[in-house]
């Protein structure tokens, strides 16, 4: 008896949570009574989405931009140096995540406690991990086949995947406004694509329709990968789920790359430089998947991999530094229309509205910790 009144007394706070958020953080209304309201009611508008959860969303959807821009230029100078290892490139971002991560779980939860979890719930983190790892081995391989304009263009697939599954998990609801916003992320990303075809940066394709079915499968992948993991962050603790992504992503990343590139491993070049574009690689990895799963909480999964549209920006910046690119006028405004989308996507829904942030240990876990103090 006892029992159902706490559920009730639960869902009854639930409810009530709820109801504050709807009240809380609805946009104000636009008047379209005259023109001087429709100015005063959009001026409010506006101040109304510079919230400080909108401004730490925008500024960690750079953070990780920046940080696959990084992750693309130390790429390009392994290989420069004789060091085409892709798996086992990412291989030590798995070990690091796991490394980190997987230890404070278990000084959490207990070492009983993190066996628990690996027993009920290890399945789920290993289905998170594999498609993760053959993620991005696909959208790697899809370099070597198909050309430049195919993958940037079939990379953007990720998006409506993403927003599928975030609707297939949580239900999300999605104003028109957001889904102009997005267009308008894509209109920028179109921009910056012409940029890279009137520079003349684009390549052959040595089998354009094996290429793009690498990346349409590595793009499906990617937008399961990062609505999956918005819905375990939006309810687990950060630490269990990307240790837990780490340690099976250790696994699976290792056998792979044992299989696949165990003779490549004797004729890469291991020197000092490599080693430090390695661990340079593997340092902007790991600050992107600590920061990509808080971003999840604050905004929304979708919002993720549309704030990764400005990458091609940050990488003629680096490009203009180590490679001595000529910039072109056009990537400037790209990046301009695409920041402008990532702020039409919130001009009527809200961060809060994104889905419900309430990170718990598992029941199991916590009927653990409260028997043991009894």
């Amino acid at each position: 008896m006892s029992e159902s009144l706490d559920s009730k007394h639960n869902l009854e706070d639930t409810a009530a949570s709820v109801v504050d958020l709807a009240q809380v953080y609805v946009r104000p209304p636009i008047d379209y009574s005259s023109l001087p309201a429709f100015a005063s009611s959009s001026w409010a508008r506006w101040k109304s989405i510079w919230t400080r959860r909108f401004i730490l969303s925008l500024f960690a959807g750079q953070v990780v931009s920046l940080c696959i821009t990084v992750t693309n230029v130390t790429t390009t100078e392994l290989v420069s140096r004789n060091w085409v290892l892709p798996t086992t490139q990412t291989w030590f971002l798995y070990c690091s995540l796991f490394l980190v991560y997987t230890p404070y779980t278990m000084y959490k939860y207990g070492l009983k406690g993190w066996g628990q979890m690996i027993y009920r719930d290890g399945w789920k983190y290993i289905i998170l991990a594999a498609s993760d790892v053959e993620g991005n081995f696909l959208v790697v391989k899809a370099y070597d086949y198909t050309d430049l304009l195919s993958c940037m263009l079939l990379d953007a697939w990720a998006i409506p995947v993403c927003l599928f599954f975030c609707w297939v998990y949580m239900r999300s609801k999605y104003h028109w406004t957001q889904v102009l916003g997005i267009l308008v992320c894509v209109g920028g990303l179109g921009m910056l694509v012409s940029s890279d075809m009137i520079t003349d940066k684009n390549y052959p394709a040595l089998s354009r329709g094996k290429g793009d079915a690498f990346m349409i499968v590595g793009a499906t992948l990617y937008g399961f990968t990062n609505a999956t993991e918005e819905f375990f962050v939006r309810r687990s603790p950060l630490y269990e789920v990307v240790g837990q992504l780490g340690m099976w992503g250790t696994l699976i990343n290792g056998i792979q790359a044992a299989s696949l590139e165990h003779v490549a491993m004797t004729t890469a070049s291991w020197n000092g430089a490599t080693i430090g574009f390695l661990a340079a690689y593997t340092a902007a990895m790991f600050t992107l998947y600590t920061t990509a799963p808080l971003l999840y909480r604050m905004a929304s999964s979708p919002f993720y991999n549309i704030s990764l549209l400005t990458s091609d920006f940050y990488g003629l910046l680096f490009g203009l530094f180590l490679f001595h690119y000529s910039p072109y006028w056009l990537y400037f405004p790209a990046f301009s229309v695409v920041v402008l989308g990532l702020i039409i996507y919130f001009w009527h829904a809200t961060p809060e509205e994104q889905g419900k942030v309430d990170p718990k240990a598992p029941a199991y876990i916590r009927r653990m910790h409260l028997d043991d103090q009894v």
